[in-house]
């Protein structure tokens, strides 16, 4: 087995000189260039304009809540391949007096969705749900910001729109990794008009690094929003062009279906670990549950005493056990019953019990966890972490599905619409993008929100204080990823930096392989392939941030693996 490098940009070879020094299982001391510090108040982006909109927002006066949605409207409007007010978020908040809320803002499939809208000839057709006009679920985002600012914020959303509008207007100038994802969607965009006016030239190629992209539509969409409110997006113009567009391009999206979006009130999913409280997403999300569910079961591995080798099998293990429990058992628990049993103890005992120390075990399917019939739930993406000292914590993922989503504009509007419909399980056994399985309980109905593996995390210590808020970004390992930098921080007692740092590993049952990132060591893979793992190397796994408190002080950490910010104000 080759453990050497592969040949990669620059701009990845700069972290991982960084990165050298972290190996699973140790813990330096020295603070990363990723990491930032503060007694007032952090945020955490995966682009500095996100960072510096909420940064902004705090020298203003506002809370976490409001620096929060700042920036998640500023990254609609420089990181549009990963989110914006055309897709969906999740968004869970701890508030200074302790309360705790889940706002649910999943896309929702059209009232005229159906369950073989993607076949052609019996046979899923995966082009139409991830490219196009049948792949856009009806967007959630912007409704749940403005939930979240109506219950927790102390500002305005007309005012924490406009920097973000005045950014689409001026335009910004592409990054590298930017100009690299315009590229790989190019031939998409081209099939589009409203996308190759934004992110085309001329003659149809796409702009390159260092080009000041401009977004005139947008930045008008964002400006009406700050005058009439959501209503300019879910009952004016906004939604009245998408339907307009749909109906030219054989899409079936109504305006009837934006004016009927409601972002939800959830009730968090609340599970330990080692002494803390663990408060997660519940269902259209899967991650809560199984982020709860991984850990439950690692709680009867003492993982800090482990071998390096040993300590990612056994968490590997645990999450192929959950990753084929999602499979079958999670959905909308608005249109199928989701288990609480799933995060049970004992349950998660008996998984753990499975678990061969000795080598890597075949699960067949899912689990039966205790009362699954009778105790249910209620009926590309980015992720930033926010905190201030007042005592609120956000948590916000935010998500448009693959890169650029369904690669559609609508002309006019300048959003980017998303591809969630491929997050439904459009055939039984058919994999979406991100090679994941589904059953019955994930498949297309009328006004479902597809199941997500978005993991918005807030973790309490022993005193009930918010200690850490930490997710991901990255489709299905955004549940591993979030699982890792808890274990590192409260078993491997590493800091922030550390956690996100540290060589990641993805386990997701189908298909039967260990994704590993390649800067793990040569040792630990080949002890781990001795025990029967089949390894993909891969680069890199996902991009995560995290806010954490320690004492007085406020610790920020983005992601090294991308050009995201901390910052403190």
């Amino acid at each position: 087995m080759n453990h050497r490098y592969a040949p990669v940009q620059v701009r990845v070879l700069r972290w991982l000189a960084v990165l050298a020094v972290v190996t699973v299982g140790t813990a330096a001391s020295q603070d990363h260039p990723h990491i930032a510090r503060s007694a007032r108040g952090m945020v955490a982006t995966a682009h500095p304009l996100g960072t510096d909109a909420a940064v902004a927002v705090f020298r203003q006066g506002g809370n976490a809540i409001d620096a929060a949605v700042a920036a998640a409207l500023t990254l609609g409007v420089v990181d549009g391949s990963n989110s914006g007010i055309g897709g969906g978020c999740l968004i869970l908040i701890r508030a200074a007096d302790g309360a705790v809320a889940a706002i649910d803002g999943r896309e929702t499939a059209p009232a005229a969705a159906h369950p073989e809208m993607y076949l052609v000839d019996g046979k899923a057709d995966t082009s139409l749900s991830q490219t196009g006009a049948l792949a856009a679920g009806v967007p959630g985002a912007l409704a749940a910001y403005a939930r979240a600012l109506e219950s927790f914020g102390s500002k305005p959303l007309a005012e924490l729109i406009g920097p973000a509008a005045r950014l689409a207007d001026d335009g910004f100038p592409l990054r590298a990794a930017d100009a690299a994802r315009i590229r790989e969607a190019a031939a998409d965009f081209r099939r589009f008009e409203g996308s190759r006016q934004v992110f085309l030239d001329a003659d149809g190629q796409p702009w390159p690094r260092g080009h000041r992209l401009r977004q005139p539509d947008l930045a008008e969409t964002y400006r009406g929003i700050a005058r009439d409110g959501i209503d300019h997006f879910y009952r004016g113009p906004v939604a009245r062009k998408v339907a307009e567009w749909m109906a030219e391009h054989g899409g079936i999206m109504t305006a009837a279906d934006f004016e009927a979006y409601q972002a939800r009130w959830r009730e968090p999913v609340r599970s330990s670990y080692r002494g803390r409280t663990v408060i997660g997403f519940p269902p259209p999300s899967s991650g809560g549950i199984h982020v709860a569910q991984i850990l439950s079961i690692l709680e009867s591995f003492e993982l800090a005493a482990m071998a390096p080798a040993e300590r990612v099998h056994a968490t590997a293990e645990a999450m192929k056990l959950a990753f084929a429990d999602r499979a079958h058992w999670l959905g909308d628990s608005d249109f199928t019953k989701v288990p609480r049993g799933l995060t049970d103890a004992g349950y998660a005992a008996g998984l753990a019990a499975r678990i061969r120390m000795d080598r890597a075990s075949e699960v067949a399917g899912h689990g039966m966890p205790p009362e699954w019939e009778e105790n249910v739930f209620g009926r590309h993406t980015t992720h930033l972490s926010v905190a201030d000292a007042a005592g609120n914590w956000v948590a916000i993922t935010a998500t448009v599905n693959t890169s650029f989503g369904s690669k559609v504009v609508v002309p006019g509007n300048g959003v980017i619409l998303n591809n969630e419909m491929d997050d439904f399980s459009i055939q039984p056994g058919v994999p979406n993008a991100f090679g994941l399985i589904g059953g019955e309980a994930n498949k297309v109905e009328p006004g479902k929100r597809p199941l997500s593996a978005m993991s918005p995390t807030i973790l309490l210590d022993a005193a009930g204080e918010p200690f850490l808020a930490i997710g991901a970004a990255g489709g299905p390992t955004i549940i591993s990823q979030t699982v890792l930098a808890i274990i590192g921080v409260v078993d491997l007692e590493m800091s922030l930096g550390e956690a996100l740092a540290q060589p990641r590993f993805h386990h997701q049952w189908l298909p039967a392989t260990l994704r590993m990132e390649r800067r793990m060591p040569a040792g630990t893979a080949a002890r781990l392939e001795a025990l029967g793992h089949t390894i993909q190397w891969v680069e890199r796994i996902g991009v995560s941030q995290g806010v954490m408190r320690r004492g007085g002080e406020f610790i920020g950490g983005h992601d090294p693996r991308t050009e995201g910010r901390a910052a403190g104000w």
